[in-house]
């Protein structure tokens, strides 16, 4: 069902969302947002390819995976496993990335707060991407 965008709420079909995306996308990820306030924004993404290290400068970020299994890591840790049922959180300025998709398709819902603007993504190694490469974001309302 989508949300009605009149009303202050939503419910959210996130498995269908997750189903809606195709087998293969140009960019590292592709989301659908969920919401977009100025307070938080929500999405459901899918990892295609492994993303690098990168940060993002306006908001802290909750991800919560939906399905598969990929290697995480937060600024110098080492890179740890994450699968369906765990929740990652980390602040603005993190580094983070993910280097390998152990099983797919990855999926992922995230809240960011305050709202992060799509092309806030900071690669550590410019040569990595750009917001452009790194995701495509779509609508759902």
């Amino acid at each position: 069902m989508n949300p009605d965008r009149s009303s202050e709420s939503g419910v959210f079909q996130l498995r269908e969302i997750a189903a809606q995306f195709p087998e293969h996308a140009e960019t590292m990820l592709l989301d659908t947002r969920l919401t977009d306030e100025p307070e938080a924004s929500s999405r459901v993404f899918r990892v295609y390819r492994p993303a690098p290290a990168h940060y993002h400068a306006t908001c802290d970020e909750y991800l919560v995976v939906l399905s598969g299994r990929a290697m995480f890591f937060l600024g110098d840790g080492a890179p740890f496993e994450v699968g369906v049922g765990q929740m990652i959180f980390f602040k603005r300025g993190t580094v983070h990335g993910m280097p390998e998709v152990l099983e797919g398709p990855f999926v992922v819902v995230a809240v960011d707060t305050p709202r992060r603007d799509p092309a806030d993504v900071i690669f550590v190694n410019p040569a990595d991407g750009t917001a452009a490469t790194f995701i495509e974001s779509r609508k759902l309302y």
